[in-house]
């Protein structure tokens, strides 16, 4: 009976799966056609996606809504919850779907534009990108310290913190960086938070002197901060590797149509200066990709 029982539930399984709905992107003429573009944006990102009192704020939903306004469509958001790693989120989002949640969206935003990292193959040689085409650098992202000027007089370099503590978001490149550069001397200094933004806010509980994260946010979250006390730091990031990257796009491979669309009307806004005001207005420091 148990054995029966099982192969009950196992038919149902395989048969709900095969009459869920197709969870396919779709191309550039369904989505004029249907009226409307589905979206992936990054949950509780600020500044780039988030929500204040049920209404969805930041760079990217503002990029969101230029593009689908543009393509004459209704703008449609789909959220993410960051899994393990960019790979993860790109099947889970856009050209797969994850096993709870089988939709997909038709186009990405923050994905890494790198072309070694857009060919990069497995340990069998196979292409791990296949799927997906990564197009539309949007701006450049980098690592920026903020620090409290009543706690240090300026970080001329990365040694001030073998004596100074620091904040920075848990699993981060940070918090390796500072846990294992200069053989370590930074370890015991850094602090870490589920989040930059509670480790901005260290900073002004006096927990820490300084925190590191993505530029884009630590600008963002000083633009609410007293900038006379809380300053941005100049200083390099010795031994980090990759000091800087771009940020642009990505659409299921075999619609590279939409692709092609959506990225003339990403290099109209940058050549038109409306990048540029969107990153303004979260207080965000803005750098053109050198791809323009």
């Amino acid at each position: 009976m148990k054995i029966f029982n099982c192969l009950v539930t196992s038919i149902g399984v395989i048969a709900s799966t095969l009459l869920s709905p197709a969870i396919h992107a779709r191309s550039y003429d369904d989505i004029i056609e249907s009226n409307e573009i589905t979206v992936a944006i990054y949950r509780d990102y600020p500044p780039f996606s988030y929500q204040q009192d049920g209404v969805a704020l930041g760079i990217d939903i503002e990029i969101a809504k230029h593009i689908a306004k543009e393509m004459d469509v209704e703008l449609h958001l789909r959220w993410m919850t960051a899994d393990e790693n960019v790979e993860d989120d790109l099947r889970n989002n856009l050209w797969k779907g994850h096993y709870l949640k089988r939709t997909v969206a038709d186009l990405m935003l923050r994905v890494p534009y790198d072309k070694n990292y857009a060919i990069a193959r497995d340990d069998i040689g196979e292409l791990v990108h296949e799927q997906v085409h990564m197009f539309a650098p949007y701006h450049i992202e980098s690592w920026q310290i903020i620090y409290d000027a009543e706690k240090l007089e300026s970080v001329p370099t990365m040694a001030i913190f073998q004596y100074h503590k620091i904040g920075v978001e848990v699993d981060s490149i940070p918090q390796f960086y500072l846990s294992s550069a200069f053989g370590g001397q930074m370890r015991n200094s850094s602090h870490h938070y589920p989040s930059t933004v509670l480790a901005v806010e260290a900073v002004q509980k006096g927990e820490v002197d300084a925190a590191m994260g993505l530029r884009s946010q630590i600008t963002h979250l000083q633009g609410t901060m007293d900038p006379n006390q809380y300053k941005l730091a100049e200083n390099a990031f010795p031994m980090l590797g990759q000091q800087q990257w771009d940020i642009g796009m990505a659409v299921k491979t075999n619609y590279r149509q939409l692709g092609y669309a959506v990225g003339d009307i990403v290099e109209s806004m940058i050549k038109q200066g409306e990048m540029e005001k969107i990153f303004a207005k979260y207080n965000a420091v803005y750098q053109v990709p050198t791809f323009y």
